[in-house]
């Protein structure tokens, strides 16, 4: 299994998941570039792509040859782009407050960057962006450090490679397990979009977690490793 946080948070998100699930599968939390955890790359090479690239190699190092992934937000961005150059090596897929497309993103993005602009650093700016998340309070600080841990010029081009693709075509040929989870509470990425992800996609189920926001994984554990499990324990049945 492996497991991709969103653009605003690192692999820490997915600490409940790996102590859940590890006894389970071999699993890894994916560090997307650009996040922290080794030196920034060029802004030009934070993109969909090679995220995707990321994803595959982590895959490799797992020496998984199927695996389930699980993306939140960014994540589920990732999750597409993977059905899209490797469907062959997915045994389910799990969205998490994710989007096919997001509606009107480059205006999305342009007020995110002003708003980054406007804080004048990550610090700042990450505790206004946590304001928005619908997080229950003992999320906050970690929420704030994570983003905080980010530079900007990173942030700002995960910003662009996050809100503004579009997978509405791809919907239809995804033929692994797939699970799409949404937070009661996000405002993010709202009900709808992963909706329209479970609309689209053959045989998806959908589900909403209760008092969770936008990182739902992170807010409500015991809720989402639930469905989780009824999730993979379905994939081996099948």
């Amino acid at each position: 299994m492996l497991f991709i946080h969103g653009v605003g948070s690192t692999a820490e998100i997915w600490d409940a998941q790996l102590h859940a699930f590890s006894s389970r599968a071999r699993c890894g939390a994916l560090e997307l570039r650009g996040n922290g955890a080794v030196p920034d790359p060029a802004p030009a090479a934070i993109t969909r792509e090679g995220y995707a690239l990321d994803a595959i190699a982590a895959l490799d190092a797992l020496q998984a040859e199927r695996a389930v992934i699980v993306g939140c937000s960014l994540g589920g961005v990732v999750a597409f782009e993977l059905a899209r150059r490797i469907p062959e090596r997915l045994a389910g897929l799990l969205f998490v407050g994710s989007f096919a497309k997001y509606p009107d993103a480059e205006t999305y993005v342009a007020r995110i960057l002003a708003a980054v602009e406007a804080a004048g650093d990550m610090a700042a700016f990450a505790r206004a962006r946590t304001m928005q998340l619908g997080l229950p309070p003992r999320r906050e600080r970690e929420t704030i450090e994570q983003m905080s841990r980010k530079s900007r010029t990173s942030y700002e081009a995960a910003t662009r490679a996050t809100w503004t693709g579009d997978y509405r075509g791809d919907l239809g040929s995804i033929r692994a397990p797939t699970l799409v989870m949404v937070g009661e509470r996000d405002t993010i990425a709202p009900r709808a979009l992963s909706e329209e992800i479970a609309a689209g996609v053959p045989a998806a189920r959908f589900v909403e977690i209760a008092a969770a926001g936008h990182v739902a994984n992170a807010d409500a554990p015991e809720a989402f490793n639930a469905e989780l499990r009824t999730f993979l324990d379905g994939i081996a049945t099948s």
